[in-house]
C-alpha cells in the first residue's frame, strides 16, 4: 500500500497544498515495513488536482497536516483515506506511525482557527459547526 505525506523541508507540511513536494512511502501492511520511498513534485494546486495526480500515483492513503472538508471528499471520491499527521515529523516517522496505529489523531482539519488571517484566505471549506485545531 502507498501512502503519500506532503513535505517543506523535508517534514509534515502543515497544509498539503502548499507543500514542496510529496514522499511516497510503498509498505507492506502485513510486516508493517516500509518498502521504498519515492519524492515527487506535485503539479500546481488547484481544486481537486492533488487528489486525482495522488490518485494516479496509486496512493491509497494521506497523511496530512490538515485540509478543509472539501478537500477531504475530494480525496474520498478518488479513493485515499485521509489521516492528519504530527506536526514537523518526517515522512519516514509518519509512515512509521501509520503502520504501527500510532499516528494518534486522525480528526481531519485545516488546522487553523476561525478569525485567522490564513484560514480566511488558504482556500479552507468547513461546514459549519465543525471544530478547530489551534
Amino acid at each position: 500500500m502507498k501512502i503519500a505525506i506532503p513535505l517543506v523541508a523535508g517534514r509534515l507540511s502543515e497544509h498539503f497544498g502548499h507543500c514542496e513536494q510529496f514522499a511516497l512511502i510503498e509498505t507492506d501492511l502485513e510486516s508493517r515495513q516500509m518498502v521504498s520511498q519515492t519524492r515527487m513534485v506535485p503539479p500546481p494546486h488547484a481544486p481537486g488536482v492533488l487528489p486525482r495526480w495522488l490518485h494516479e500515483q496509486g496512493a491509497k492513503v494521506i497523511i496530512a497536516g490538515g485540509m478543509g472538508r472539501r478537500a477531504l471528499d475530494l480525496f474520498i471520491q478518488n479513493g485515499i483515506a485521509v489521516h492528519t499527521g504530527i506536526a514537523g515529523a518526517s515522512p519516514e516517522e509518519l509512515a512509521h506511525a501509520f503502520l504501527t496505529g500510532a499516528l494518534g489523531d486522525t480528526t481531519p482539519t485545516c488546522g487553523h482557527r476561525r478569525g485567522d488571517e490564513r484560514h480566511r484566505h488558504h482556500g479552507c471549506h468547513h461546514d459549519a459547526g465543525s471544530s478547530h485545531e489551534p
